[in-house]
C-alpha cells in the first residue's frame, strides 16, 4: 500500500502569501519592449530570462491583461533590457508608477533599436534582442520564447534588483 500522493496532500496557496514568498527572491530589472506598426511599448519584466545558451533562447512572462502583449505579439520580436542600479525612476514608470503610458515611456531615456527594431535603452548594462518563437499560455499569462538574434554588451555596472516590493540599495 502506498502512502497519500503529493498531490493529495498539496496546499491551497492564497494569492498574497505567494507573491509574499516570491519577494524574498532577489531579481534583476528588466523592461521588455517591442515596436509594432502602432509604436512601441514596453513593460517591467521581473520574470524574463534565459531559457538555454545552445540555441541561445530567452523567455519572458507577460500577464494577458499588459498593454504591451498586443505589440509583442503583433511585432513577433521583443528585447531584454537589463536595468543599471541608477535606473529606478524609468524602472517605475514602466512598472506602471507615474503620468506617462504607453508610447510616452519612449520619450524618457535614451533608446535605439538593434536587429529587430524593438526598443533598446542604450544605456542598459546590456540588452538582448529576440525574435519570438513560442508562446505557451497558462493561467492569464502568455509566456514568449524568443531566439536571440543580437545583443548589446552595456555600459557594465551594477544592476537594479528588485527585492521585497524595492530595490536593493
Amino acid at each position: 500500500m502506498q502512502g497519500p500522493t503529493v498531490e493529495s496532500k498539496a496546499k491551497v496557496i492564497d494569492v498574497k502569501a505567494f507573491w509574499r514568498a516570491i519577494g524574498q527572491r532577489a531579481t534583476g530589472s528588466t523592461i521588455v519592449t517591442a515596436r509594432s506598426a502602432e509604436g512601441p511599448a514596453g513593460f517591467l519584466g521581473l520574470s524574463a530570462t534565459h531559457l538555454c545558451a545552445d540555441p541561445p533562447l530567452m523567455l519572458a512572462s507577460i500577464d494577458k491583461r499588459t498593454s504591451a502583449l498586443p505589440t509583442v505579439l503583433a511585432a513577433r520580436h521583443f528585447a531584454v533590457n537589463f536595468l543599471g542600479s541608477d535606473a529606478s525612476a524609468i524602472a517605475d514608470m514602466f512598472g506602471g508608477k507615474g503620468a506617462l503610458k504607453g508610447a510616452e515611456r519612449f520619450e524618457t531615456g535614451s533608446w535605439g533599436t538593434l536587429t529587430t527594431g524593438a526598443p533598446v535603452l542604450m544605456n542598459a548594462i546590456g540588452a538582448i534582442d529576440c525574435m519570438l518563437e513560442e508562446t505557451i499560455e497558462r493561467h492569464g499569462v502568455l509566456i514568449v520564447i524568443g531566439r536571440v538574434v543580437d545583443v548589446l554588451e552595456g555600459s557594465g555596472g551594477a544592476p537594479l534588483v528588485h527585492f521585497r516590493g524595492g530595490y536593493l540599495r
